[in-house]
């Protein structure tokens, strides 16, 4: 059996319960040497087999899975943050559906609520955004047209952008083509949940500079939106003494 664990945003204890408990029980262990947190490692049991999947391929990654299959022996997938975000889980499950090896999935706390919960965020605002959008600049690996930084920009929502800490003078200049203001609030957040762990919050036109500053060109996620300045809201109608619910009726 293989389980798809997220590791987490990268603090160790920011892995599920469940994961933890993989980790504990896992004999074979593949994980995303470069971003996950090796302190998670810990977890596991003395004897468990350990392979850093940043120096392999999909095909290797595959080999010692099927070795651990056929010696009865249980593999945990660690990957960083949320697997099913940036994870490239999908074509490992097709490979070992080609195979006939079972699988299951372990969510976890993927990077942008890892950095939300240290600036203590809110990115669905009642009257600034309801709308939270997760996607990446093309790099290496396209980005499909319909799917730009501009279109996305288009809505005004907030967004969360990975894997772009290297093209933020690109960036800056796309959000700005698209529809936000240069004065738009952004936080720029290096290694979220990480010790070394920094943050920065300016505008869309001021984040290339301020990155530069920093030094920060990887391993960052990036907010954008009216939401990161946490004002000008209204308040939820949820909680609104006036608002009647299933569980409370509304107070005169």
């Amino acid at each position: 059996m293989v389980y798809f664990v997220g590791a987490g945003s990268g603090a160790p204890d920011l892995i599920t319960l469940r994961g933890k408990n993989l980790l504990e029980k896992a004999d074979v262990v593949i994980y995303a040497g470069s971003l996950v947190n090796p302190e998670l490692l810990q977890y596991c049991r003395q004897g468990c087999e350990f392979h850093n999947s940043a120096k392999l391929t999909l095909e290797e990654v595959i080999v010692i899975m099927e070795a651990a299959e056929r010696a009865g022996k249980m593999t945990v997938r660690l990957h960083t943050g949320e697997p099913s975000i940036y994870g490239a889980v999908r074509e490992q499950m097709d490979a070992l559906d080609e195979r006939g090896i079972s699988y299951e999935s372990c969510p976890g706390v993927s990077a942008c609520f890892g950095a939300a919960a240290s600036l203590n965020l809110e990115f669905t605002l009642p009257e600034v955004s309801q709308s939270l959008i997760i996607t990446r600049m093309a790099g290496k690996t396209p980005v499909p047209e319909k799917e730009s930084i501009e279109s996305f920009a288009a809505h005004g929502a907030s967004m969360a952008i990975y894997l772009s800490a290297g093209m933020l003078e690109e960036l800056s200049q796309r959000l700005i083509a698209g529809g936000y203001s240069k004065d738009t609030p952004v936080a720029l957040v290096y290694k979220a949940t990480w010790p070394e762990e920094k943050s920065f919050l300016c505008t869309v036109e001021a984040l290339p500079k301020v990155a530069q500053e920093h030094g920060i060109n990887k391993i960052a996620v990036v907010l954008v939106g009216d939401a990161i300045a946490q004002s000008g809201y209204a308040r939820s109608r949820l909680y609104a003494p006036d608002f009647s619910t299933e569980y409370r009726a509304a107070k005169e």
